[in-house]
């Protein structure tokens, strides 16, 4: 019986951390290799990280990457690997190295590039024109790159018509929750991926990245689904994992002979343009004896629980990876500031997270008593600073130049930067990161104050819109088993806390109602006329989009965030600031 056994290692790279993230792929191999693994697959470009940006126009950078994978080479005695890299040849490539027994077998060049979203590899890499198919310990395998695999027609169906067993997908696929926010990308892929195989008669083994990397967040969910789109292995969500598995290469032959869309379909395919020349590695299997594997169950989460994670995942890579050891946070006593503390005190420990409290005149009577009560629950540190005094100076220094005119929103938005001003100056005296604690549906309305609360480092909540907010509140005190959040804060009246009884509600349509137009509008690209056809109030669903395009130069402004949405502003969702067109 001919038999495959394959280990995917779902590692948490770093953009350029070349050292590091060789050692974490040279520590997978010997794993493997202990394990008894022929073939063990890392992510796309795991050896320089994804994304990594114009740092491709360095060639320093180039070069530094080509010499991990000597590194790799050398180490790969007994195992075959396959790794992503960046080939230098003519031009740059997204590739896959192909590795066997310290020797460079093969290079796969990545032919699909994406260029939509917050993908735009087709600004770097040329695209490939071969798809080969390798023998490797006696199994036919296809090799591509993430976005390969999505093409019906693609690299895939060609590797297995030219006599892939296997096809082995290295990728760097970002976690979000797909629409209508019921079930993230992992439904997507795995859906995608087990039709892919059903109908190419072909086992995929499919590596996804895992760890965040600036505003993205990568789930991990490797997994190997065999020839008839069933799965037969899956990597852990949002953690390292390495997923071992055997799989039955006959069992794929005997699929095939029983199957007559497989002699049909290859006789189309024989004229098909990309090239997919034969390479034999190695006929016998590398090792003989092999020890018995343990089998696991796959994880299953709900929404809200991988939701969540992934916050937590991007908090504590963006802090762990840019060095910082502790976090600032201005609490105000209400929903947002609450569910960034605790998410802030899930990722990265309790200890390291300061939450600053800066009560004023215009502070709701509840603020201490709110935030006095998360600190305890979280146990993180809580500083008090009152602001009156402050305020009161801000005042007579601006007498002389306001004198005639009427309070306004300039007047107002004047507690919020000095609350920024307070928060930065510990950030700057301590080291520590300051996390804003604006949300979604702010950001879009422009609901925010420059200089003010959008001051910061980095917006854990910035792709969460405001109903989700409080869904994650609810689902992290279900985890506890108590209000671990308060349920005063939770059933406070949403305010900016700029001047007394300001309730948001009073000025915004109800959440659900802007949050769904807002989700028309700036993830659907649905114009006004189809936003009120949805039954929506005309004269709201026009003040909503207004909003929404007068915005755009704050959003500019905003810190990097985590995206968990199809479409987050930033490099998702990109409109000129200068821009006359109005819906």
């Amino acid at each position: 019986m001919r038999q495959l056994r394959i280990g995917m290692a779902q590692l948490n790279v770093t953009v350029g951390d070349f050292d590091g993230n060789t050692q974490k792929i040279l520590k997978a191999i010997d794993e493997a290799r202990s394990f008894g693994v022929d073939l063990v697959t890392f992510p796309e470009l795991a050896i320089c990280g994804y994304p990594p940006e114009d740092l491709l126009f360095k060639p320093h950078f180039i070069e530094e990457n080509l010499r991990c994978l000597e590194q790799i080479i050398t180490n790969s005695a007994g195992i075959a690997i396959v790794v992503g890299f960046v080939d230098a040849e003519d031009d740059i490539y997204n590739a896959a190295a192909i590795i066997h027994d310290g020797k460079l077998a093969g290079i796969y060049h990545k032919i699909y590039l994406p260029n939509y979203g917050v993908c735009d590899e087709d600004r770097y890499f040329r695209a490939g024109s071969e798809c080969p198919v390798y023998s490797i310990a006696g199994a036919n395998i296809g090799v591509n790159i993430c976005e390969d695999i999505w093409y019906e027609a693609g690299p895939t169906t060609a590797q297995s018509y030219a006599g892939a067993e296997v096809i082995v997908n290295i990728s760097a696929s970002p976690y979000h929750v797909g629409r209508p926010y019921h079930r993230g990308r992992r439904y997507l892929r795995e859906s995608m991926i087990e039709s892919r195989a059903a109908d190419n008669v072909v086992v995929i083994a499919y590596n996804n990245l895992v760890g965040g990397q600036d505003q993205l967040v990568f789930d991990g969910n490797s997994m190997i689904i065999d020839e008839k789109g069933l799965v037969l292995a899956q990597g852990k969500q949002f953690e390292e994992d390495l997923i071992i598995a055997d799989i039955d290469i006959e069992a794929v032959f005997q699929s095939r002979l029983q199957d007559p869309r497989w002699r049909k379909t290859t006789a189309l395919m024989e004229g098909h343009h990309w090239r997919s020349p034969k390479i034999v590695i190695s006929k016998e299997p590398i090792v003989a004896d092999k020890p018995v594997l343990t089998p696991r169950e796959p994880q299953k989460h709900d929404i809200l629980e991988e939701i969540y994670t992934a916050l937590m995942m991007g908090t504590h890579d963006y802090i762990k990876k840019n060095n910082f050891e502790k976090v600032v946070i201005g609490l105000s006593g209400g929903i947002d500031s609450s569910l960034v503390a605790t998410i802030a005190a899930d990722a990265i420990g309790p200890s390291n997270v300061i939450g600053v409290v800066m009560p004023s005149k215009h502070s709701p009577p509840d603020i201490m008593s709110n935030a006095e009560t998360l600190t305890q629950n979280l146990g993180i540190e809580l500083m008090t600073i009152p602001i009156g005094d402050i305020l009161q100076s801000y005042t007579e220094a601006l007498s002389a130049p306001f004198e005639g005119t009427s309070p306004n929103v300039a007047e107002e938005n004047i507690n919020s930067r000095v609350r920024a001003a307070i928060i930065m100056a510990l950030s700057n005296k301590f080291g520590w990161l300051v996390l804003s604690t604006g949300n979604k549906s702010e950001l879009a309305t422009g609901y925010t104050t420059s200089g003010g609360d959008m001051s910061g480092g980095f917006a854990v909540i910035k792709d969460v819109y405001k109903i989700m907010v409080y869904k994650l509140a609810e689902y992290r005190n279900e985890v506890a088993g108590y209000d671990l959040i308060p349920s005063s804060i939770i059933n406070r009246p949403s305010t900016a806390e700029l001047k007394i009884s300001k309730d948001d509600t009073k000025i915004m349509p109800s959440y659900n109602i802007l949050d769904s137009i807002l989700t028309a509008y700036v993830e659907e690209d649905k114009s006004v006329d189809q936003i009120i056809a949805m039954g929506l109030d005309e004269e709201i669903v026009r003040l909503i989009t207004k909003l929404v395009d007068n915005s755009e130069y704050k959003r500019r402004q905003a810190p990097p965030g985590v995206k968990i949405t199809p479409r987050a502003f930033g490099r998702d969702r990109r409109l000129p600031i200068t821009n006359k067109f109005k819906e």
